[in-house]
């Protein structure tokens, strides 16, 4: 199926967004903090038209599903809420938006912390400003896409994921600060490319912890009297909370210190070496890495070549990044997936496969 097989006519524009992986500062964008992620080769793209009744209609090409919302004070589920979400969020910015016809698809995986859903949103907000020449700039863009998974998806979530996919490229990591925005894009270290491999463990945010994450984090921050985590640079300082809360709360706060000594052109050795760390707190004391993905990081932390590896997104299953020598990273991601793949999980055997290379 095509636009036009789907919907009897031509689309009026079209528009694209990357996904990302995050080399570092998982779990700290809620929490005014900072990240490092970089945008991915693959996108997903929307085309755009007007529907000619009083009704949107959405198509996934990748799900082979169509949505028609006529009722529109109604949230749709699964893919359709991520697009009705931005036209709603448009509507209470004080924008006019007619019923559209929107045709999705994508490269992105689903499912494996690579922001899918944060690829969708911004690319049906990018088609939306064509299609209707609105005044929106690409900040404004991720601003609302957050807004949109927020409030029409049911996850809690930072503007990591929506600035990557509005701003981010493939040949620089983005540093952010979620707090105000500001950013700069920064070179990798000399001599690395990046693999992405998926554990094979699907999940999804909203069914997931990562809505507790933030909860927690926010009580540890009103327990130490300060606005958010990224207010407390010392570690030490979180000890007096109680368990989990000072677990949560000593990852974030190591996590945006990795974060700012790799923008001091750290070596490739201490960059990888930031990424086990990461993973570790990760694993230990955010409590959001699954057994599957602990052993496909080892596997790659233990492997020639690998300068370090984490798991990317938020956890609970999905895929994991590693920092490699330039040149062998297929290489690599081959004999790591040819080693992993039988290793069983909850009674089931696990096919891990490589999403991305990015040569950088």
């Amino acid at each position: 199926m095509n636009f036009e097989e789907t919907f009897n006519t031509i689309p009026e524009t079209e528009a694209s967004a990357p996904g990302r992986v995050n080399l570092l500062g998982e779990h700290t964008d809620y929490n005014d903090g900072f990240v490092l992620p970089t945008a991915i080769p693959q996108s997903t793209t929307v085309l755009l038209g007007m529907s000619r009744d009083n009704a949107h209609h959405f198509y996934s090409e990748n799900l082979n599903e169509r949505v028609t919302i006529l009722d529109t004070h109604h949230s749709p589920s699964g893919f359709a809420s991520y697009i009705y979400g931005c036209i709603e969020v448009l509507k209470i910015a004080g924008y006019t938006i007619p019923y559209l016809l929107v045709y999705v698809k994508s490269s992105v995986p689903m499912g494996s912390g690579l922001s899918s859903s944060a690829a969708l949103e911004v690319a049906t907000l990018r088609g939306i400003r064509q299609l209707l020449d609105l005044p929106l700039d690409d900040v404004e863009i991720a601003q609302l896409a957050q807004q949109a998974e927020i409030h029409y998806a049911g996850v809690q979530c930072g503007i990591m994921d929506q600035m990557a996919a509005s701003l981010a490229d493939n040949k620089h990591l983005l540093f952010l600060d979620t707090r105000t925005l500001e950013r700069q894009l920064v070179t990798f270290p000399d001599g690395v490319e990046i693999v992405v491999i998926d554990s094979g463990v699907p999940r999804t945010l909203a069914s997931s912890g990562y809505n507790q994450r933030r909860a927690e984090c926010e009580e540890a921050a009103h327990l130490l009297g300060v606005k958010a985590l990224r207010d407390i640079t010392d570690a030490n300082a979180v000890e007096i909370l109680p368990k989990p809360l000072c677990d949560r709360a000593r990852h974030v706060v190591t996590e945006n210190n990795r974060v700012l000594e790799a923008l001091q052109g750290v070596t490739p050795e201490r960059f990888g070496e930031l990424m086990n760390a990461s993973h570790a707190s990760l694993r230990d004391d955010y409590e959001v890495s699954v057994p599957a993905l602990d052993t496909l990081v080892e596997i790659l932390q233990n492997t020639a070549g690998v300068f370090g590896a984490r798991l990317t997104g938020a956890g609970f299953g999905g895929a994991c990044v590693a920092l490699v020598t330039s040149g062998q990273g297929r290489e690599i991601a081959t004999k790591v997936v040819e080693e992993y793949k039988y290793t069983g999980y909850n009674g089931k055997i696990l096919v891990p496969k490589l999403l991305c290379n990015l040569i950088v």
